[in-house]
């Protein structure tokens, strides 16, 4: 008989963040925009954006949590999760403004980061070669 629940587990870099098991749906944000998943789905696995992840069990009713950018994966009736942070919450707005502020900023602080490295890497590769010429 198929089954009509999923197993939810959200992963962080350092601890399992969430575990659920009777999950009836996952709601989720990609690059190409929300998409759900229901447990007789097929096999996937997509990229996440930082949003807001939903899910739905008979116990906790709909469950929001908000994840930085990651990836899910859905193989038979398991879904994982795997995102950089994420933060649970009854409130969507106060959510929503936590992935604005928190982890858009964390986005935006780490292309600074990326930029100053590849200046870095570039004036490093530009001497190393003006060494070898001499």
């Amino acid at each position: 008989m198929p089954t009509t629940s999923m197993r939810l587990r959200i992963l962080l870099p350092f601890a399992v963040f969430l575990e659920r098991t009777a999950v009836s749906r996952v709601i989720a944000e990609s690059r190409s925009g929300s998409f759900g998943i229901l447990p007789r789905r097929l096999d996937c696995v997509a990229a996440l954006e930082p949003g807001i992840l939903t899910f739905e069990t008979p116990e906790d009713g709909e469950v929001y949590v908000a994840v930085d950018e990651g990836v899910l994966v859905k193989t038979g009736d398991e879904v994982r999760v795997s995102v950089r942070n994420a933060l649970t919450g009854t409130d969507l707005r106060h959510l929503r403004e936590a992935v604005e502020q928190e982890f858009m900023a964390l986005t935006e602080q780490e292309r600074d980061v990326r930029s100053v490295m590849t200046k870095l890497e570039t004036g490093l590769i530009r001497r190393l070669a003006e060494f070898q010429h001499e």
